[in-house]
């Protein structure tokens, strides 16, 4: 597709039946607005320019599309013929094609409207509108064509006769107009219906009078799907779920079980990662080569490294290096990095802390606002009392220590290279490297006297 594409998307609506403070077209799909996976699928398409028609909750429509997309204000909601009137001012001069689309059609493929818009060059059509064949047409117009195979008219359900309702095809509503046509059209619609309002349809009837209209029948009827209500928000995001699923297994990753999966539209995983049942995916999550994920893990905003295995346990805003092994049932909280080889085990909670490689909180422990060095073992039931109850503060324990059990590390405080505390020690001053510190409060006793490594529990 080229420059000479404009796309309007009409996301003006407040979306009443969504019964929300918060405008139809951002609630999420996927863990994107639904305005947004449209205007990723328009750049998909290669379409070279956005103007998106704003009115409820304009400000928040307005910073979603901030460097991606122009704003055209629709202060009153009068109609689809009225909003595209208000993207008009933009569109003069511009030529090309017009594309006009609604705002709460997440499924859309870049695929579609790309032949969408051939199909009104190839045809040397004035207009060629999106349509589906369902089973049930329920509400929707119905596509009336001639002997030719071209569109004569869309008639509503309502004005429909008892032949017209037996059609299945139906509109999306999805239309690539030639733009000088279009906006001579905006101009000879009027409001004289039951509802006072400008409809897009009329551009559609006068075009099917003066000139050629096509329409191109989706191959699948699910990407025409709009959001309603809450309900067909459900639907949409179960068929993302499954495009999604389906693309990352023809990818190579293994889904245990897709229906109990859950994985969002930015998420990024490599070849050879296992993702086990009951498992969700969320935000910008990374996951790289030959991972396990799951059972029951939560990740968001997560970045793995290759051959790390998340089980029953939640990851936030993190990261892992290559061999991390977490769980089951462990709490990695934002701005945490376990390095290389390290793990996390069962009931620990980190947060904010850097784990170096080799180290282990195996049981039973938390860890907030520390750094821990080198092939560091923790004992169970071990805490970093990091907040003195104005402030937090950092604990800092160097490489190849050894935590006893049940110990409490009274921030802001210092574990040297080496050191070693005792079972159920208190400690609130900084121990020397390779010295043995015990008791409440914990003193020094002695020096180690057993050679380096990681004597993990």
């Amino acid at each position: 597709m080229s420059a000479s594409i404009t796309a309007v998307v009409l996301a003006a609506g407040k979306g009443t039946r969504m019964k929300s403070t918060l405008p139809k077209v951002l609630h999420k799909v996927c863990g994107r607005p639904i305005l947004e996976h449209i205007l990723n699928m328009l750049d998909a398409a290669g379409v070279g320019r956005i103007i998106v028609v704003a009115g409820h909750g304009a400000d928040e429509v307005s910073a979603l599309c901030s460097g991606r997309a122009e704003i055209a204000l629709q202060t009153e909601q009068l109609g689809t013929g009225h909003a595209v009137m208000m993207a008009a001012p933009l569109l003069q001069g511009s030529g090309g094609t017009t594309l006009v689309l609604p705002g709460d059609t997440p499924l859309l493929r870049s695929e579609t409207i790309d032949r969408l818009c051939q199909l009104r060059l190839e045809a040397g059509a004035g207009l060629t509108l999106l349509s589906a064949e369902l089973d049930d047409p329920g509400s929707y117009g119905r596509i009336v064509r001639g002997d030719g195979g071209e569109v004569k008219a869309i008639v509503e359900t309502k004005d429909a006769d008892p032949e017209e309702r037996k059609i299945k095809e139906i509109n999306a509503a999805v239309y690539a107009f030639d733009t000088s046509l279009l906006l001579n059209c905006l101009g000879r619609i009027g409001c004289n219906n039951a509802q006072g309002e400008y409809y897009l349809t009329d551009v559609v009837s006068i075009l099917s009078e003066e000139d050629r209209v096509e329409a191109l029948i989706t191959d699948d009827p699910d990407e025409v799907m709009g959001i309603n209500d809450r309900l067909y928000l459900s639907q949409a995001g179960k068929i993302m779920r499954s495009r999604i699923l389906e693309a990352w297994m023809l990818e190579g990753i293994t889904i245990i079980d897709p229906d109990s999966t859950f994985i969002d539209d930015s998420a990024g995983i490599g070849q050879d990662t296992v993702i086990h049942p009951f498992s969700i995916i969320q935000g910008e999550t990374f996951i790289g080569e030959g991972c396990s994920i799951g059972p029951g893990a939560h990740l968001t905003n997560a970045r793995l490294g290759k051959g790390v295995s998340v089980q029953n346990s939640v990851v936030q805003d993190s990261e892992l290096d290559d061999g991390v092994n977490i769980g089951p049932y462990a709490y990695i909280r934002p701005g945490s990095r376990l390095a290389e080889g390290a793990r996390a085990g069962s009931f620990v909670e980190i947060k904010n802390s850097e784990i170096g490689p080799g180290s282990a909180v195996p049981h039973l422990s938390y860890i907030g606002d520390s750094s821990l060095g080198a092939n560091v073992n923790i004992g169970a039931g071990t805490i970093t009392c990091n907040y003195d109850g104005r402030e937090k503060n950092h604990t800092v324990i160097g490489d190849e220590a050894f935590i006893g059990s049940n110990t409490k590390l009274i921030a802001p405080v210092t574990v040297g290279e080496g050191a070693v505390t005792g079972a159920g020690a208190v400690v609130n001053k900084d121990v020397p490297p390779w010295k043995v510190a015990v008791g409440m409060p914990a003193r020094v006793i002695k020096t180690r006297d057993w050679g380096k490594g990681n004597d993990a529990g």
